[in-house]
């Protein structure tokens, strides 16, 4: 890693796991946070613009409040996190503020950036703070999400965030020291990756699961935010942050695994459809209109094969190979009720099926993505689609 030198890059979103920051006993770990902050305020006084997404609200008041490790209804997971994140921020402010640097406190819920106008006047507030040299301190607002309207986990959230706010690199600081090709605690012949040029479904196969109580993520829950990170241009850095100081770690090249961007990053208005965390439903697509999508066109309904989800149109589906495997997202141009009525129809065949003229398209190319997972299936798929390849507006 010694040769992906932190202060080459212009943009940094830094990920900080709760197990870094508070112990179960004590609380916040005051020393480590002095020290980040310190890498920080050093970054900082070379030109870069660092971003922070904190975790640790929750198992910092759960401390505060004396609620232990028993597993806390979601009302007291609400109201600790509503303790514990006044210290935090406090905390955050304390530490960059020793070493000249100002800060403000961000919070998110999962609507703030998959809703397109949210999402916009999320970043435009990011934006302001970062012209203002004020560091962003950003994590999920846990006093008011609810399983059905959360992240899940700050790994995603962060990779949303250094995408939103087009970040050249998110390091995502954890309790392992990269990736290795099995969960090293289970299986000690496991190996460590340096670097990753690509995810593919072998590297996502590597993953285990969460680490610890404290956290709601794992190795998986990483990959998924390489995924929406490197697709759209941003590096990614898996490192251990439990020594002191773990940037400047990176700096003199200790251990860690570095995610290369794609080479054809995705960009503008298309990396919030890419980033879309949860798709509101589904279309399953034959292997001729894989093949189109491959090769830049429309999804015409006659390559839907199974429409599953209860989505409105704008919404953002996923297309799905028959295999399941996930090649691109898109925002839809139908209804689910009208998708399923003309799944698999010619184009001359929908208005009569629908009574009104509509559109050519299930999903027009300029509202389309393809996924990393659709670089997967072009050896394989697009082979048997061969002259099959439908056409597109």
């Amino acid at each position: 890693m010694a040769a992906q030198s932190l202060k080459k890059y212009r943009r940094i979103t830094v990920k900080i796991g709760s197990a870094l920051l508070v112990d179960r006993t004590t609380g916040l770990k005051r020393d480590w946070l002095a020290s980040l902050a310190g890498d920080i305020a050093m970054l900082a006084e070379g030109g870069a613009e660092i971003l922070v997404v904190s975790s640790g609200a929750i198992a910092l008041g759960r401390t505060i409040l004396g609620l232990g490790k028993r597993a806390l209804k979601l009302e007291e997971s609400q109201a600790a996190a509503a303790v514990g994140q006044i210290a935090l921020a406090g905390a955050w402010s304390d530490a960059l503020g020793k070493g000249g640097l100002k800060s403000g406190q961000i919070l998110l819920t999962l609507g703030d950036t998959e809703e397109r106008r949210r999402y916009l006047n999320a970043r435009a507030t990011i934006s302001t703070l970062l012209k203002m040299k004020a560091v962003p301190v950003i994590n999920e607002n846990d006093t008011v999400a609810t399983s059905e309207i959360r992240y899940g986990d700050n790994d995603r959230l962060a990779a949303r965030v250094a995408t939103m706010m087009g970040a050249d690199l998110l390091v995502l600081l954890s309790d392992i020291d990269g990736l290795y090709t099995a969960p090293p605690a289970r299986d000690p012949q496991a190996r460590f990756i340096p670097v990753v040029d690509r995810i593919t479904s072998e590297i996502e196969a590597m993953a285990g699961a969460a680490a610890s109580e404290l956290s709601r993520g794992g190795m998986r829950t990483k990959l998924d935010a390489g995924k929406i990170a490197t697709a759209a241009g941003t590096a990614m850095v898996i490192t251990s942050g439990t020594r002191l100081s773990p940037l400047m770690a990176i700096e003199r090249g200790e251990r860690a695994t570095f995610f290369r961007p794609s080479a054809n990053p995705v960009k503008g208005y298309k990396t919030w459809i890419a980033g879309q965390l949860e798709p509101a439903g589904r279309l399953t697509v034959d292997a001729g209109a894989i093949g189109a999508l491959l090769s830049g066109k429309s999804l015409l309904p006659a390559g839907v094969k199974l429409v599953s989800g209860n989505f409105s149109r704008g919404d953002t589906v996923a297309i799905l190979s028959p295999e399941g495997r996930e090649i691109a997202r898109g925002l839809v141009a139908y209804d689910a009720a009208d998708a399923v009525r003309i799944a698999g129809l010619k184009t001359v065949e929908i208005e009569t099926v629908l009574g009104y003229e509509a559109r050519s398209a299930m999903i027009h190319r300029d509202d389309l993505v393809v996924s990393h997972s659709g670089d997967q299936v072009r050896a394989a798929d697009q082979v048997q689609a061969g002259d099959q390849v439908t056409s597109g507006g």
